[in-house]
């Protein structure tokens, strides 16, 4: 079995990952916060890793670093990339293959999607349509010219995990894709080998991620790796009750600028919807204590506007 190895962390870590698809937003900057205050209130290091497999758009990891700083979140050590990381993706792949778990895939999207049942799985899981294909299949996919993906060959359909603020959680389980079509690392497995090689040992995200945590929990013991801390918190939605998004109105910090607020009045409001008053992060870490944070998403108002009068 090929031997993958990842360096222990001196000390535990925490980290925050944005995709450079676009500016954060103040839902990006609220969870990029949270995961700063879990992390320096534990004694843990916070990593910067910036995942750029895919939906790169020029400029936007630059904007994205400065807008972190600029609200007064700091990272140690350099920031990571994901694409100069390709060969430790192919190292997992590779282990994972040896260990026949792993098989190719050649369903599109669409067909995935109209598949009505998984007859390995839970309803909405991939369907395995491709688990037993035989030789000669798999040859005529090829030679008809469509890509194969690499899925998992899971052998559960649930996994528990705990998180630190909803307990005991346990969610499906699917042959997960390994690698795309195109040959770029998916994103479950990209983000099990850098946590581990990273020594991150604590991941703070948004709660919309819950349901994707058993999959990435369960390879990561496949992979024989240390399975982290959870901690999935409440998101920022619009007056809605939806996931906030930039046609929300004023949600970027560029757009806050705009408006004639600073970065500490935006860092400020972000201190208010955890229930401080008007602090600065640092300010805030003094008193920090995950019990004590709230359990319901912050709702902001379409204009997006920030005022300290809002703060408790």
């Amino acid at each position: 079995m090929t031997n993958v190895r990842f360096p222990d962390a001196v000390t535990g870590a925490g980290r925050y990952a944005p995709s450079p698809s676009g500016d954060l937003h103040l839902g990006n900057l609220r969870t990029a916060l949270l995961a700063w205050l879990f992390a320096r209130a534990s004694g843990r290091r916070f990593l910067m890793r910036v995942e750029d497999l895919d939906r790169v758009r020029p400029g936007a990891q630059a904007r994205q670093l400065a807008d972190l700083a600029a609200i007064g979140l700091d990272w140690d050590g350099p920031v990571i990339r994901q694409s100069e990381r390709l060969p430790r993706y192919q190292a997992a792949i590779d282990r994972l293959t040896e260990s026949g778990l792993v098989y190719e895939c050649y369903c599109t999207r669409r067909e995935i999607q109209q598949a009505a049942t998984a007859p390995h799985g839970p309803m909405g899981a991939y369907p395995g349509t491709c688990r037993t294909l035989s030789k000669a299949e798999r040859a005529e996919h090829h030679a008809n010219g469509r890509p194969a993906a690499l899925r998992l060959r899971a052998a559960v359909t649930e996994f528990e995990i705990v998180d630190e603020l909803h307990g005991r959680y346990r969610g499906q389980v699917d042959d997960v894709v390994l690698r795309r079509g195109d040959g770029t690392p998916a994103y479950n497995l990209a983000v099990v080998v850098d946590d581990a090689a990273q020594g991150v040992d604590q991941v703070v995200r948004g709660d919309d991620l819950l349901s994707s945590t058993p999959r990435q929990a369960y390879l990561t013991t496949l992979l024989e790796l240390p399975v982290p801390q959870y901690a999935h918190v409440p998101l920022v939605l619009n007056k809605d009750g939806i996931r906030l998004a930039k046609r929300d109105g004023a949600v970027t910090l560029a757009d806050q600028l705009a408006l004639g607020n600073t970065p500490e009045q935006v860092a400020a409001a972000l201190a208010c919807s955890l229930g401080y008053p008007p602090l600065s992060p640092v300010e805030v870490l003094a008193g920090f204590t995950p019990a004590n944070l709230p359990n319901e998403p912050w709702i902001l108002d379409e204009n997006g506007l920030l005022q300290r009068s809002r703060c408790p």
